[in-house]
């Protein structure tokens, strides 16, 4: 049995399931959708944002391109953010980084070509105003670290986009969380937040959850 008609198979077990828990399930989810998050995060196979945080479909808008990167002239994830504050009008939007991210190492090393090269130059801009500090981490914590200054830079660039920003002039409920999702353990841990006000609040230890 190939690959292909392996998943076939998981997604008709996994629908007959639902199906049988709750047989108003996929109508429901026809109807309308009202999501509470937009996730905006890295397409590494191994951070899968409905798994990783249990959610079932219906709950998070998903948006993922290589390391987390926000452009406005991306127009994909400007329309993303358009129907997600205009229509479906989520209360919060997660830009979510991981330990270990291969399009940030791409950025930190600036060895990447084509259009993986171009994608993750303001990465390598971000190692360049960095590169002090980045230079006096050991080997094994400098990616990490760029990692964690990647989301913040993303986390301040979304909150400039002229979708964000409309909307906290209208003083619609809106919140940025900045997360790092940690590979070796499975967790998430909250890094920055922005809410409605142009400076991000870094947040102290306290305020993550153990």
């Amino acid at each position: 049995m190939n690959d292909e008609t392996l998943l076939l198979l998981a997604n008709r077990a996994w629908a007959a399931q639902l199906k049988d828990e709750r047989p108003d399930f996929f109508e429901r989810q026809a109807a309308e959708q009202k999501p509470n998050f937009l996730w905006i995060g890295c397409s590494d196979s191994r951070v899968a944002p409905d798994q990783i945080t249990n959610s079932p479909p219906g709950v998070m808008s998903i948006h993922r391109n290589v390391a987390n990167l926000v452009y406005e002239e991306d127009e994909n994830l400007m329309a993303v953010l358009q129907v997600a504050l205009e229509k479906t009008k989520v209360r919060h939007i997660i830009l979510c980084g991981h330990l270990g991210c291969g399009g940030v190492e791409h950025g930190l090393k600036q060895d990447a070509e084509g259009a993986l090269g171009h994608w993750v130059r303001c990465v390598g801009d971000l190692a360049d105003r960095h590169a002090d500090e980045l230079r006096s981490l050991p080997d094994a914590e400098r990616l990490d670290r760029l990692v964690e200054l990647n989301v913040r830079e993303q986390l301040e660039r979304l909150s400039r986009t002229a979708a964000v920003q409309a909307a906290f002039r209208r003083g619609q409920p809106l919140t940025l969380h900045g997360w790092i999702y940690d590979l070796r353990d499975g967790t998430l841990n909250p890094l920055a937040e922005i809410s409605g006000a142009p400076e991000p609040t870094v947040l102290s230890a306290e305020a993550v959850p153990a």
